[in-house]
């Protein structure tokens, strides 16, 4: 299953920093115990890129000071979401052992802000150094085998994250035949919600694919069960919404780490989720960017 890491108290996090000589500024709102929290609300990264150095700069970005700063506008906010996904490349480039313990550090603050958050994992991210970081509670339950497939109920939707990671630092993805029965069968175990699938890589084209190699496969999968409304992803660090023939919404979230494309938006993305419909907020981290702030209300296809 995916790692799903529950919230952690003040007092633990403190003491943790102190270990580990953590330099996050302790700020009043991460510790707003009393805050509300919007059961409707999430904040979805991808793409993190994680070095074991925190001074590491790839296309002219720091990726530690760009999580660090997604990491305290989330803290920020008026209202805590309900969670935070990470959707995949939470390492640098190869998943090394070193860049998951920054990567842990980094995310710890949110978890003591009262968030739990739900990782899933990248073409860039190795999945034993992974879970030897973050070890699953009980890997005898995985839903499929060497795989970090999950659903995550919520109050109004129900989250399908799938794991698209089959080799390291090979670009393409996939989830596999195991993967995908698994996911049908679920998705009709729990029709009565709205349904969000959440992976990393992107709708692959058949002629150059870089994206999920069994498109299709998912798109067969997903698109006759009406009660699932959107695929988010992560991969090409390009913020973008479509629309599937099928009326399914495609949403490809930004970068939190460096970009491909200068000028495109680095950023994180604040969901609410409507019985119609989602909003998506996106946050850029560059506040002066024409982009930052842009509201996308997406209607869900009828069931």
């Amino acid at each position: 299953m995916p790692i799903h890491l529950p919230p952690f108290s003040r007092r633990n996090f403190l003491k943790r920093s102190l270990v580990a000589g953590a330099g996050f500024a302790l700020t009043p709102e991460l510790f707003a115990e009393s805050r509300r929290t919007d059961p409707s609300a999430w904040a979805f990264f991808s793409d993190t890129h994680i070095a074991a150095d925190p001074a590491k700069i790839a296309r002219d970005i720091n990726m530690t000071e760009h999580l660090q700063s997604a990491t305290r506008e989330v803290l920020a906010l008026p209202q805590r979401p309900a969670g935070v996904f990470v959707n995949g490349d939470c390492a640098y480039n190869q998943g090394e052992p070193g860049d998951y313990r920054q990567f842990t550090s980094l995310i710890e603050p949110l978890r003591a802000g009262g968030l739990p958050l739900h990782l899933a994992l990248g073409n860039h991210d190795q999945r034993e150094h992974f879970w030897a970081a973050l070890p699953p509670k009980d890997a005898a339950k995985r839903a499929v085998a060497n795989k970090q497939a999950a659903l995550v109920k919520a109050k109004s939707v129900n989250w399908f994250i799938l794991d698209s990671l089959e080799t390291t630092l090979a670009t393409p993805g996939s989830l596999g035949a195991a993967q995908l029965a698994w996911l049908a069968k679920s998705l009709d175990a729990n029709r009565r919600r709205p349904a969000v699938v959440v992976l990393h890589h992107n709708p692959g084209v058949r002629e150059n694919v870089s994206g999920l190699k069994d498109t299709e496969a998912l798109l067969e999968v997903i698109r006759p069960r009406q009660q699932v409304k959107a695929w988010i992803f992560g991969h090409t660090h390009v913020w973008q919404i479509q629309l599937d023939p099928s009326g399914i919404h495609l949403i490809n979230l930004p970068p939190v780490a460096y970009l491909f494309q200068p000028g495109d938006p680095a950023g994180w993305v604040h969901a609410t989720i409507r019985p119609d419909g989602m909003k998506l907020e996106l946050r850029c981290l560059d506040t002066a960017h024409k982009n930052h702030g842009q509201v996308t209300d997406l209607k869900w296809r009828s069931a």
